[in-house]
C-alpha cells in the first residue's frame, strides 16, 4: 500500500491537490531520451491522419462530387443504420443480462457472470462464418429440417438483418461490461428512498436507477457502435455493403486509391459525429454522493417464481452467442477432417499469428513505456498532446490504418512494403493505446520519491527507470502485452492489406476459406484462435488482478 498512497490515500481516495501537484516534475527537467522517444512515437501514431487529409486535399474539387454520389449516400445511411441497429440490440441483451447477474439471487450468478462476457473473445468474422454455416439457406439447421420435416431451403441470412444479428451477439459484451460495473457502483438509499415515497419497483427502476446509468450507457454504447463501424469480417462474409466493405474492394479494384482514402475520411466523420453524441449524452449531471460515507452493496432481488425466465433468457444468449459458434466449429472440423481437408494450413498460420502479435505486443509495451513515463511524470499541455495523437489510430478501422500505411511504405519507404515490420507497425498504431492506458494506471501507484532516491545514489534517470520503475509496473505491463495480444490475434482488415505475400495468419486462413465456402478449412484455426484467445483473457485477468492487488 505504500506504492499506492503516492497518489491516494485512505480508502483509494485521490489526495489534496497540493499534495499532488508536489509529485510533479517540471517539463524543463524530462530526460532527453524520454522526450525525443515520446515524439516520435506520437508522430507516427499521426500518420492516418495526415494520410487521409493528403488524400482528400489532393482529390480537389473531386472530392465533393465523390462524396455526394448517391452510392456514397447510400452507404453512409446503411452503415449508421447498422451501427444505430446493433446498439440497439447489445443494449437489449445487456441491460436484462446485466441486471440478473448483479442485482438478483439468480442461480449460479458467478458463472453466468464468466459466461456471459466470454462472447467477447469471438472475432466476428469467425462468428459470422459459424452463423452462416448454422443458419443459412443450406446450413446445419435447414439439414435437420430437411430430414425432419422436408425443408428444402431457409430463408437468406445475408444482408443487413444477418449482419445485424452477428455484430449484436459478439459485441453486447462491450455493453454488458459497462452496464456492470454501473450497477455494482450504484448507492441503494436512493432507490430505497423513492420506494419510501409510494413509488413502485418497476417506477424505481425507470425514474431512478435508469438515470444513474446514463454514464454507463453511453460508454457501452460507444464502444459498440464504434466496433460496428470499424467490423470488416462479418459484414463482409454475411455481404452487407459498409463502409469498412466498400473501402476494401475500392482498394483492391482500382489502381487509383482516392477514392478508397475519401470514403475513410467519411467514415472518420461518422465517427466523429458518434463521438460528439455520446460526449453531449452525458450531460452535466454529477453521479457521485454528495455526503460523506461509504456506499453499501444493493440488496438482492428475489426473483422467485421468475427464477425460470430468468434462466432460460442466459441460456438463450450464452447458447447463440458461445455454445453454438463452439459446436459448429467442432462440427466442421470434423466434417472436413472426414473428407479430407487439408489441416497443415493450421500450424503455419498459428505460427505466423503468435509471432506477429507477440512482436506487436513487445513494440507496443515498449512504445507506450516512454508516453506513460512523460504524461505521468511530467503532466503538462505538450505531454497531454503526445498522450491524445495516441489515440488517433486507435478510433479508425484498421483498414484506413492499412491504407495509410500503404501510401506511405510505397511513396517514402519502398523496403518497408508488404514487409513484416510493417504488418507490425500497423498493430502498434492500432492498439497501442491498450498497452498505454495499463501501463499508465500502473505507474500511477508507483512513488516518485523512489526514483528520486535511485538518482540520488548515482543512478541516471535512464537507469532508474529501468532498474525501479519497471519492475514495479510490471503487473501493468504484461497485462497491456497480453490485451494487445489478442487483440492483434483477432484483427482482419489490417492482416488483409499488409501481410506479405503467402504470409497467412490465422484471421486471413479463417476468412479466406470461409468467403469461399470452405468451412471445415476454416474450423481448424478457428477454434485454435479461440483457444488462444481464451487463454489471453485469463492472463490478462490474473495480471489485471495482480496489479490492483499491489
Amino acid at each position: 500500500m505504500a506504492r499506492a498512497e503516492a497518489t491516494t490515500g485512505q480508502a483509494g481516495l485521490p489526495l489534496p491537490a497540493a499534495r499532488y501537484r508536489a509529485n510533479r516534475q517540471p517539463f524543463t527537467q524530462v530526460p532527453t531520451f524520454v522526450w525525443v522517444l515520446a515524439s516520435l512515437v506520437a508522430l507516427v501514431m499521426l500518420l492516418p491522419i495526415a494520410y487521409l487529409l493528403v488524400r482528400a486535399v489532393g482529390a480537389g474539387s473531386e472530392a465533393w462530387g465523390v462524396l455526394l454520389r448517391p452510392r456514397t449516400l447510400e452507404i453512409f445511411l446503411r452503415t449508421a443504420g447498422l451501427a444505430l441497429a446493433v446498439t440497439g440490440g447489445a443494449a437489449a441483451i445487456s441491460i436484462p443480462l446485466a441486471w440478473l447477474t448483479v442485482r438478483t439471487d439468480l442461480p449460479h450468478r458467478n458463472v453466468w457472470s464468466v459466461l456471459a462476457v466470454l462472447p467477447l473473445v469471438v472475432p466476428t468474422y469467425v462468428g459470422g462464418f459459424t452463423l452462416v454455416a448454422a443458419l443459412g439457406p443450406k446450413g446445419l439447421l435447414q439439414q435437420l429440417l430437411g430430414q425432419a420435416f422436408g425443408v428444402e431451403r431457409l430463408p437468406e441470412i445475408y444482408g443487413f438483418g444477418g449482419a445485424a444479428l452477428a455484430l449484436i451477439l459478439f459485441t453486447y459484451p462491450y455493453f454488458l461490461l459497462s452496464l456492470r460495473a454501473g450497477l455494482q457502483g450504484l448507492d441503494p438509499a436512493l432507490e430505497e428512498a423513492s420506494r419510501s415515497l409510494g413509488q413502485s419497483a418497476w417506477s424505481t427502476f425507470r425514474r431512478v436507477t435508469l438515470p444513474q446509468l446514463r454514464p454507463f450507457f453511453a460508454a457501452g454504447g460507444l464502444l459498440v457502435a464504434l466496433y460496428t463501424l470499424s467490423d470488416f469480417g462479418a459484414v463482409s462474409l454475411l455481404q452487407f455493403d459498409s463502409f469498412t466493405r466498400a473501402i476494401y474492394l475500392q482498394y483492391q479494384g482500382s489502381f487509383d486509391r482516392t477514392l478508397a482514402a475519401l470514403l475513410a475520411l467519411l467514415l472518420v466523420a461518422l465517427t466523429a459525429v458518434i463521438l460528439l453524441l455520446e460526449a453531449r449524452s452525458r450531460g452535466r449531471a454529477a453521479y457521485h454522493r454528495s455526503t460523506a460515507g461509504s456506499v453499501r452493496p444493493c440488496p438482492r432481488v428475489k426473483l422467485g417464481r421468475w427464477k425460470w425466465p430468468a434462466l432460460a433468457l442466459c441460456s438463450l444468449i450464452v447458447l447463440s452467442a458461445l455454445v453454438l459458434p463452439v459446436l459448429v466449429l467442432i462440427y466442421w472440423l470434423i466434417r472436413g477432417l472426414a473428407h479430407g481437408a487439408p489441416a497443415g494450413i493450421l500450424w503455419g498460420a498459428a505460427l505466423n499469428s503468435t509471432y506477429v502479435s507477440g512482436l506487436a505486443a513487445v513494440a507496443a509495451v515498449a512504445a507506450a513505456l516512454p508516453l506513460a513515463v512523460l504524461s505521468v511524470r511530467y503532466p503538462g499541455k505538450v505531454s497531454a498532446f503526445l498522450e491524445r495523437a495516441t489515440y488517433a489510430g486507435f478510433a479508425l478501422p484498421g483498414i484506413v490504418v492499412a491504407l495509410s500505411l500503404v501510401f506511405f511504405a510505397a511513396s517514402y519507404a519502398t523496403p518497408l512494403y508488404q514487409t513484416i515490420p510493417l504488418l507490425v507497425l500497423a498493430y502498434v498504431v492500432r492498439f497501442l493505446p491498450q498497452a498505454l492506458g495499463s501501463a499508465r494506471s500502473s505507474l500511477l501507484r508507483v512513488s516518485p520519491s523512489l526514483e528520486e532516491a535511485a538518482r540520488s545514489l548515482g543512478r541516471t534517470p535512464r537507469q532508474a527507470l529501468l532498474e525501479i520503475t519497471i519492475p514495479l509496473v510490471r503487473p501493468g505491463i504484461l497485462a497491456g502485452a497480453a490485451l494487445v495480444f489478442l487483440t492483434t490475434m483477432k484483427e482482419l482488415p489490417a492482416t488483409l492489406l499488409l501481410s506479405p505475400i503467402g504470409f497467412k495468419t490465422l484471421a486471413t486462413a479463417i476468412w479466406g476459406a470461409a468467403a469461399e465456402g470452405f468451412f471445415g478449412e476454416a474450423a481448424a484455426p478457428a477454434l485454435f484462435l479461440l483457444l488462444v484467445s481464451g487463454v489471453s483473457v485469463a492472463l490478462l485477468l490474473r495480471w489485471e488482478g495482480r496489479l490492483h492487488s499491489d
